[in-house]
């Protein structure tokens, strides 16, 4: 007899539904988020389980790994493509575990890719290193706009970067304000130097793979996006036509059209967001280096607003990437960017 199983995972317990090839339950139970006694409650099963199904929480990574060491047959469910019966009257964790034990029986399953391990380790360091850069922005943007509001004065980033306590004194009068810049500036060095111990870390451990060398000849990207590119994207094969990986990378917009006309707005933040952040990065850097690139952005900018033709390039990238990927050929920005040699 053939079993599916289906587990609702939360902060601190689980609900595991285990049901048979009619849909009928032979296990329903919450238990304490316990690997032993998970692995415990769901052995004498284990020789007839098809497949275990985990959601795609943010505290996935332990039961999931667990599960697979101990050899279960383990699905990560894409909660954003999960979608119950509208019409449900009452729902809760045992509809939801049974759900998706359903949802594997039937093979109507949205799964999400299971990275491996040790990868995924490294993976998440670089996503540190991502979360600190954002707030080393802030805090620059915070400091400029210290001199903005207080002496109407503009600092670049390369200014700022040669800014110390002292000549915050010598600025500003007020001592509250030179605590407060001060605070960013202090945590602005600290941040910059985390960010380098973290990047040091990985090149020592890090190394593009033959597929993904090529990504450095695409306008905009470093060995660092390229890593990140690396180990957000997995194997380019995932990705059946250069419009899934777009999508993926939050380079398209969500709309939903009806006779030609948009009807309402879908889920714009479903993909990832690491991948959205490292080909906007991309833009940044390609519209200020390359003359193609930026007479391109320029175009699109007299249309629209900043945001949007930033998002076009960093679009046009991510297409770009796919078929450097996929085709194992260099980057052509003419092509890219629509223009004839």
């Amino acid at each position: 007899m053939k079993l599916y199983g289906g587990i609702d995972l939360h902060s601190n317990n689980s609900v595991i539904h285990i049901i048979d090839e009619q849909g009928v339950s032979q296990l329903k139970k919450k238990v304490a988020n316990d690997l032993v006694t998970i692995l415990a409650l769901l052995k004498p099963f284990q020789d007839e389980l098809t497949g275990l199904v985990v959601e795609s929480t943010y505290n996935w990574y332990w039961l999931v790994d667990g599960l697979m060491e101990a050899e279960f047959e383990v699905h990560l469910a894409n909660t954003a493509a999960i979608q119950q019966y509208s019409g449900l009257k009452y729902g809760d964790d045992d509809s939801d575990a049974n759900w998706l034990a359903n949802m594997l029986r039937l093979a109507i399953l949205p799964t999400g890719y299971i990275y491996p391990k040790e990868a995924r380790m490294q993976r998440d360091l670089l996503r540190k290193r991502m979360q600190l850069v954002q707030q080393k922005t802030a805090n620059m943007l915070s400091i400029q706009g210290m001199y903005d509001r207080h002496l109407n004065r503009r600092i670049n980033s390369n200014k700022l970067k040669q800014l110390t306590l002292a000549q915050l004194d010598n600025d500003f009068g007020d001592p509250n304000v030179r605590l407060a810049i001060g605070g960013n500036l202090t945590v602005q060095h600290c941040l910059a130097q985390q960010i380098k111990v973290i990047e040091a870390s990985l090149t020592k451990q890090l190394k593009l793979t033959p597929e993904f060398i090529r990504l450095t000849s695409i306008d905009g990207i470093g060995l660092i996006l390229a890593l990140t590119i690396m180990l957000e994207t997995g194997d380019i094969s995932r990705f059946d036509q250069v419009g899934n990986y777009a999508s993926y990378c939050r380079c398209v917009s969500g709309a939903r059209y009806s006779n030609g006309k948009k009807k309402s707005s879908t889920n714009t933040k479903n993909g990832n967001k690491y991948l959205a952040w490292a080909f906007i990065e991309a833009a940044n850097f390609a519209i200020r280096y390359n003359d193609t690139v930026k007479r391109y952005y320029q175009k699109k900018l007299a249309k629209t607003k900043v945001v949007i033709a930033r998002k076009t390039v960093a679009h046009k990238l991510a297409r770009a990437c796919f078929y450097v990927l996929r085709d194992q050929v260099d980057f052509d920005v003419n092509k890219a960017f629509g223009y004839s040699k």
